[in-house]
């Protein structure tokens, strides 16, 4: 019961944080760009209340994950944090591709299906937000200029370098 609230404390923590991180996404609210803004504070908005939900309703006995799970979870959030520095410098639809295509290779382990999703899904996605959403500013590649991309996975590498 302990680690449940524990979890649920370091996740309302790191919701209110995400909050906080989203306020500071400047918008211009005359034009009616405000979904920068409304979408990531919607999100932390749902984690916190998930999150107080864990505390207030713990589970008496939990039963936590064993290695494997642990080490699916990591290549998850490894595979998320390059996703999110790749973005910039190669655009949306490489990155996305390789993203989907491993975390769809983490669920099932057929190797095809995940690079079929991975395609899928980039290209799926990318049409929804460009076309559907009218977000504009998603741009579909880019070819990086020289030492870009280590400038953007140096971001991940402490001590090494990035902004």
């Amino acid at each position: 019961m302990a680690s449940d609230r524990i979890f649920g404390l370091i996740t309302l923590i790191t919701a209110v944080a995400y909050i906080a991180a989203a306020t500071q996404i400047q918008t211009n609210f005359f034009s009616g760009e405000f979904l920068p803004k409304l979408f990531p504070l919607l999100i932390g908005g749902v984690a916190a209340i998930c999150s107080l939900s864990i505390i207030f309703r713990a589970d008496p006995d939990p039963d936590w994950p064993g290695g494997p799970t642990w080490i699916s979870m990591a290549i998850a959030v490894v595979v998320l944090a390059i996703y999110a520095v790749l973005l910039k410098p190669l655009g949306f639809i490489g990155p996305t591709i390789f993203a989907a295509g491993i975390l769809s290779y983490q669920i099932s382990f057929r190797p095809v299906a995940s690079i079929l999703s991975g395609f899928g899904l980039s290209l799926g996605l990318f049409v929804l937000f460009k076309y559907a959403l009218g977000l504009g500013n998603i741009v579909a590649y880019r070819i990086p200029k020289e030492g870009q991309l280590w400038d953007a996975l140096a971001i991940l590498i402490p001590f090494v370098g990035g902004h």
